[in-house]
């Protein structure tokens, strides 16, 4: 079982991380996608999260404490991304998560509860909640490894010593 608070100390801490790792650097690292077609740069991303912030993570936790299993999760366009400069994207997101995060008001028994989703099934609050927290440790990694990818052919023959230069198979 999650600890909510466990969550909510990582939830809260990604639109600092976001602001430490992007915000003032080039344009050429910030959009930078040296993972092959149809990856992400580190703009994207910001992207990304900003829509799963307005349609995804706070209206499923709604949901299931509205309505339980009898309403489905309305399925999720992964190719959306909210567009602007990265700063007001930045802005945005921290605005939106604060806002996420005052409205997360569940009870530890909440957690148990169950809502559907539209591909997996049944599934907990709690789920829910691990999976959003693992999201954005999922995406602050994607943007540092494509980040560091920029220079793979630079880093020369010390690229066998950086675990991150190797791509993984079909990539």
């Amino acid at each position: 079982m999650i600890e909510l608070v466990e969550s909510v100390a990582i939830l809260e801490r990604t639109p600092r991380v976001l602001y430490a790792a992007l915000r003032g650097l080039p344009d050429v690292w910030v959009h930078a996608v040296t993972e092959g077609p149809g990856t992400w740069s580190p703009y994207q991303v910001v992207g990304h999260l900003i829509h799963c912030e307005r349609v995804d993570w706070m209206v499923r936790v709604e949901t299931i404490l509205q309505h339980g299993t009898a309403v489905t999760f309305a399925p999720l366009d992964r190719e959306v991304h909210a567009q602007g400069s990265l700063d007001e994207l930045l802005d945005e997101f921290a605005g939106l998560r604060a806002a996420s995060l005052a409205r997360l008001k569940v009870a530890p028994e909440d957690l148990e509860r169950e809502g559907t989703h539209p591909a997996l099934g049944r599934v907990t609050l709690g789920q829910l909640i691990a999976t959003w927290t693992a999201h954005d440790m999922a995406h602050l990694l994607q943007i540092y490894r494509v980040m560091a990818r920029r220079y793979r052919d630079e880093v020369g023959p010390w690229a066998e010593y950086l675990s991150v230069m190797r791509m993984p198979p079909g990539v």
